[in-house]
């Protein structure tokens, strides 16, 4: 089986069941209800990626969902709301990066070589109806005057589904109740060509799968699952894996080999690394060169030296850069490039240890920059073991 179809269990007949998410669908939406097995059917579909050298981003307000993925290299555990707050808006950018890639690429290529773009990154969105509300709440609370009213990484979810599977970008989502207003709307729900339904109900099933009937009856046995691509259904037992099982696999798999393939660059998790701005005197591209104002070279050579002059007062020592004061979005711009302005300002009403303000202009407070460059070298970190 190829590597973009992890296989999800068996059907009739031990007919292996798969979903190709380069073939049928860059997404996959599951639906069930408490105690359906929702956890475990991802669990098994993402380990298989792992396995085969994906990255995968486990957004997980409940905390808990996928113990098994905690410090398996390539993979970022997010928690706090805060951090899925910043992790989808990163992978957005990230998307759209591999979009201006793949433009640039010929077709023939991406076939080729898909993993020009960036390696494959599987995005595990666990309980979307809680998450997003949380995320819409999230967002009430941090946002200020001038703010879009609607959450930013509620946006950036939809541009992430909408976007083609030439990018290599996967949301495999967990909801109870997968109404369009849960998912962010019926645009969104439809990108997901692939459903899987576990203990559904009659109205789930006529709401997310209405072009298959009849309806199959729903079961109570353990792990028996509904597949359902391009208007069929699959009657499916799905693969169990522990998470001692599925921990081995995903860590014995491309990495542990050191055949993944070439690295490629991914978007940092919450709080981890990030390249520094270039300085505001950065040569003009194509000169290489930077001139000071009143170099020698500006001085015509046969200007005679005055006799006896006054020599210039010594220039005043260069203001630290770190002592300057700036407001939050542009200490963000500027010094703070890994941490967006949503956790700046959610850090700012919550966390004890932000620095206070030094000053104001207008209604907009200010920091000075070395206090808030040493609050970030030191603030706790979202937990992950990205290569």
């Amino acid at each position: 089986m190829p590597e973009s179809a992890p296989l999800i269990g068996l059907g009739s007949g031990r007919k292996k069941v798969s979903v190709d998410l380069d073939a049928d669908s860059p997404h996959v939406l599951v639906s069930a209800g408490t105690g359906g097995g929702k956890s475990t059917i991802l669990r098994t579909i993402c380990c298989q990626f792992i396995h085969h050298g994906a990255h995968a981003y486990v957004l997980d307000f409940k905390r808990i969902s996928h113990t098994w993925a905690r410090g398996v290299p390539g993979v970022a555990y997010c928690r706090d709301i805060a951090d899925i707050h910043d992790a989808l808006i990163q992978l957005a950018r990230e998307g759209r990066r591999r979009l201006a890639l793949a433009e640039q690429l010929a077709d023939d290529v991406l076939e080729r070589e898909p993993w020009r773009v960036g390696p494959r990154l599987v995005i595990l969105l666990e309980e979307v109806n809680a998450t997003m509300a949380q995320l819409k709440r999230y967002w009430a609370k941090i946002r200020e005057s001038g703010d879009p009213k609607t959450s930013p990484a509620v946006d950036e979810l939809a541009q992430i589904l909408f976007m083609g599977r030439a990018v290599r970008l996967h949301v495999l989502l967990i909801a109870q109740s997968a109404t369009a207003r849960a998912i962010g709307g019926p645009e969104m729900r439809e990108n997901f060509a692939t459903r899987i339904l576990v203990r559904y109900t009659l109205n789930a099933w006529r709401m997310l799968v209405p072009e298959v009937s009849p309806i199959p009856m729903p079961t109570e046995h353990p792990g028996r699952i509904q597949v359902v691509t391009r208007g069929r259904a699959r009657e499916t037992q799905v693969l169990n894996l522990s998470n001692a099982e599925a921990r081995e696999w995903a860590i014995s798999g491309a990495r542990a080999k050191g055949t993944a393939g070439p690295a490629n660059d991914v978007p940092d998790a919450p709080g981890l690394r990030a390249e520094p701005l270039p300085p505001a005197d950065t040569p003009a591209a194509g000169t290489g060169i930077l001139t000071p104002p009143g170099d020698p070279g500006d001085v015509e050579a046969d200007t005679p030296a005055t006799p006896q002059a006054i020599p210039a007062p010594a220039a005043a020592p260069a203001a630290d850069p770190d002592d300057a004061a700036v407001g939050l979005r542009k200490a963000q711009q500027n010094h703070l490039p890994g941490i967006t302005l949503a956790a700046l300002r959610w850090a700012r009403a919550n966390n004890p240890d932000f620095p206070k303000p030094v000053g104001k202009r207008g209604a907009e407070l200010l920091y000075r920059v070395g206090d808030l460059k040493k609050w970030a070298r030191n603030r706790p970190r979202a937990a992950t073991d990205l290569d």
